[in-house]
């Protein structure tokens, strides 16, 4: 690692604490340069808090909505079948940004991130009209496509007409988000999920039980909370992109259409929405699977996911920063560097989440049964958390290499790994194992099991080819 940047011997030591409080504030450190270990925590800590709110919030938001009944619960579930699919297009139109923003940084290209940064906007908003028109007028025969049962379609729809309806606000938060972290701004991304999911919080209860003269919305309150606290953190997005991070900033004269970085950036772009939208559809289809079983097996899973989604969101932030270190430190030349901090946060992730199954291993029925006091749906939810618990640290691994090839910018190694382990492998086994040998919810857990396990281990020995070092975007 001969081209590895090192540490100045003259500069300052710096200690923990001080560290912890540049990580929250931001700092202006240049992550190609500074020592891997400091970049790291820098990048990881507040990517991690960031999405430790938001997975607060979507443990808060079903906890209140499991107050309303299964079919409350699973209205949720099906409606987010749907918000997967917009995720998907979030998500991977995220992982250009992030990728295409931290290579121009470390090219020193301050004045390409910021117009790659106007250019990725544009496409979130033009994304998110035809979800937006389907999600408001034809609800109802979303759900009836999905399975939903009788209350779901005649009471739930209005929750998916606004979740549908406003993903605008959610394309444009993974985006803007997106273009923070690529950037090296990773404690602005931060405060802009603690805030739009701090008043989610607080918005959510208020709305769906009603408080003096705010009547009870019900299960479309939580769905109109949600809108709120995103469309608020959007709107201080914006404020901080036009009046400066510590690594971006976007001027009015910089707001115009480019056609040819916009299409670098779509281009870049297809093989991660590729690689989610398989990812995503493969839940649908098992969604829909468990909705043939029933409500209560569809609700158990989605608490289950909920839960799943709490304890590894600390993971995926830390598997972002491995993105953002990859993307800028190629940028700078110093592939060896790139690989150097995936192996880094590949061990973290692998620490944390052994401490996770263990907690999921002896305490699954205890964590459903948080959410919910039914029997059945409680069984079924505490089932998945156990089988996940048997091999939820290789997973960790699959999420760091999964992001070391995005942030090269080399997203379509991982869509053709997802074809397979989750087209050609997850549906089909958990098809099988659910309705053909009628092990019901159970053969759906098992074959979600024997997929994700394998894509882990696949994707960690891909990685260690180190192709990925020579993609360019």
């Amino acid at each position: 690692m001969s081209n590895q940047p090192s540490a100045s011997h003259d500069a300052p030591p710096h200690s923990l604490w001080s560290d912890l409080r540049d990580a929250i504030r931001g700092t202006d450190a240049d992550y190609t340069k500074i020592p891997l270990r400091r970049a790291v925590f820098l990048l990881a800590v507040p990517m991690v808090l960031e999405l430790v709110l938001e997975s607060t919030f979507a443990v808060v938001d079903i906890f209140f909505v499991a107050k309303l009944g299964p079919s409350a619960v699973a209205t949720v579930g099906l409606t987010e079948s749907y918000l997967f699919l917009l995720y998907a297009m979030a998500m991977g139109l995220a992982m250009a940004v992030t990728a295409v923003v931290a290579r121009r940084v470390g090219e020193g290209k301050r004045e390409d991130a910021a117009i790659t940064a106007v250019q990725a906007i544009f496409i979130a908003l033009l994304v998110a009209v035809l979800p937006a028109l389907a999600g408001i007028f034809y609800a109802q025969d979303l759900l009836r496509l999905m399975g939903a049962d009788a209350w779901s379609i005649e009471h739930g729809y209005r929750y998916t007409q606004w979740m549908l309806g406003g993903n605008a606000v959610i394309m444009l938060l993974f985006v803007i988000n997106a273009i923070f972290r690529g950037a090296g701004d990773a404690a602005i991304a931060m405060r802009v999920l603690w805030l739009s999911n701090g008043l989610n919080i607080l918005l959510c209860p208020l709305l769906i039980f009603g408080l003096g003269p705010v009547p009870a919305l019900g299960i479309e309150g939580a769905a109109i909370a949600t809108n709120i606290g995103r469309g608020i953190g959007v709107a201080f997005q914006l404020w901080v992109l036009f009046h400066g991070g510590k690594h971006i900033r976007v001027t009015l004269a910089q707001f115009v259409w480019r056609g040819a970085m916009l299409w670098n950036i779509v281009r870049t772009s297809l093989g991660g929405v590729g690689q989610m939208i398989v990812a995503m559809t493969s839940w649908i289809f098992l969604m829909r699977i468990l909705a043939s079983i029933g409500s209560e097996a569809v609700a158990g899973a989605t608490i289950a996911i909920r839960i799943m989604m709490f304890t590894m969101m600390p993971a995926w932030g830390m598997s972002n920063a491995a993105a953002t270190l990859v993307g800028q430190n190629l940028g700078a030349g110093h592939p060896e560097r790139a690989e150097a901090s995936v192996w880094r946060i590949g061990w973290y992730n692998m620490a944390y989440l052994i401490v996770v199954s263990v907690l999921f291993f002896a305490f699954p029925h205890q964590l459903v049964a948080f959410f919910t006091d039914d029997a059945k749906v409680v069984a079924i939810g505490a089932e998945w958390l156990r089988i996940l618990s048997y091999s939820f640290f290789i997973y960790g691994w699959w999420m760091v290499t999964v992001q070391a090839f995005n942030g090269a910018g080399d997203t379509m190694t991982p869509t053709k790994i997802n074809v397979v382990f989750f087209w050609m492998i997850q549906i089909p086994l958990s098809y099988v194992l659910a309705i053909t040998l009628n092990w019901q919810h159970s053969g759906v857990f098992w074959g979600v099991f024997v997929s994700e396990t394998s894509v882990g281990v696949f994707t960690l020995w891909l990685f260690t080819r180190g192709r990925w070092k020579s993609a360019q975007v």
